[in-house]
């Protein structure tokens, strides 16, 4: 924090909040140390700014990430990435990226530029197309394991908004514990209006022995939203088979 505060002398780090909207703003605030979110809101309010940076030196026995921000529900959703939920959209998308390989891309380079951290679970988008830090991918798989289905469909609906509909897939993940399943869908826009394309179900039948996954379908991604471009001669959509999602619910399912 120090050396921020050396390389910018704009930053202060000790400061008097104001206390009321209508007193004079504190334009030279730029890094806050976060300590509570009233403090922080009230730094917000008071910043004439339109750039801030919070840090957090507190140990904390959890980690957490800030997901995002909700505007018209007012909803502010953190990730706090246990074993499931990691697993839940990198082991998919692991199986994804595996696909590109095996099929398309034998001797090297798949061509996706891919990201596990940040907004989405799991991204992934072409190269040069959507390389680079700020370009959307084609590509984001948000998982869900307390979090409900609605929630995820919320994630979903932003994905595709505030992309201005750059972002062409979003595959939800939802590990239900309850009914002993994990639910998988995948939506794609037409006319920008969000459309399940498919619902996938995997069930886990405790009642073989060992325990078994019931797959109602296998998953398929769509080269040309993918890519951005038509496939080749020798190219073709993806396809996550039923045996690689059956291998996928039970590494899913050894989290829990």
């Amino acid at each position: 924090m120090a050396q921020d505060a050396q390389r910018h002398p704009a930053y202060i780090i000790q400061h008097q909040p104001c206390r009321d909207s209508r007193q004079s703003k504190i334009t030279k605030i730029r890094l806050f140390k976060f300590t509570n979110t009233q403090d922080l809101f009230q730094v917000i309010n008071c910043t004439s700014g339109d750039f801030l940076i919070v840090t957090d030196r507190t140990i904390r026995r959890r980690e957490f990430r800030w997901r995002r921000y909700h505007a018209e529900s007012r909803i502010l959703t953190i990730t706090i990435p246990t074993r499931v939920h990691e697993k839940l959209h990198l082991l998919l998308y692991e199986k994804y990226r595996s696909t590109i390989f095996r099929i398309s891309y034998p001797e090297g380079d798949s061509g996706q530029d891919d990201s596990t951290a940040g907004e989405g679970g799991s991204t992934g988008g072409p190269v040069p197309e959507r390389g680079g830090l700020d370009k959307w991918p084609t590509l984001a798989i948000e998982a869900g394991d307390s979090e409900s289905l609605d929630h995820l469909h919320m994630d979903m609906q932003w994905w595709f908004a505030a992309s201005d509909h750059d972002v062409k897939i979003v595959i939800p993940a939802k590990l239900d514990r309850r009914q002993r399943n994990i639910i998988l869908e995948k939506w794609e826009e037409d006319a920008a209006v969000p459309i399940l394309q498919q619902t996938i179900t995997i069930s886990r039948n405790e009642a073989t022995s060992p325990v078994s996954y019931n797959v109602t379908r296998a998953l398929v991604f769509e080269f040309r939203l993918l890519f951005l471009r038509n496939p080749a001669p020798q190219e073709g959509d993806f396809i996550i088979s039923i045996p690689d999602l059956q291998r996928y619910a039970e590494r899913v399912w050894a989290q829990v």
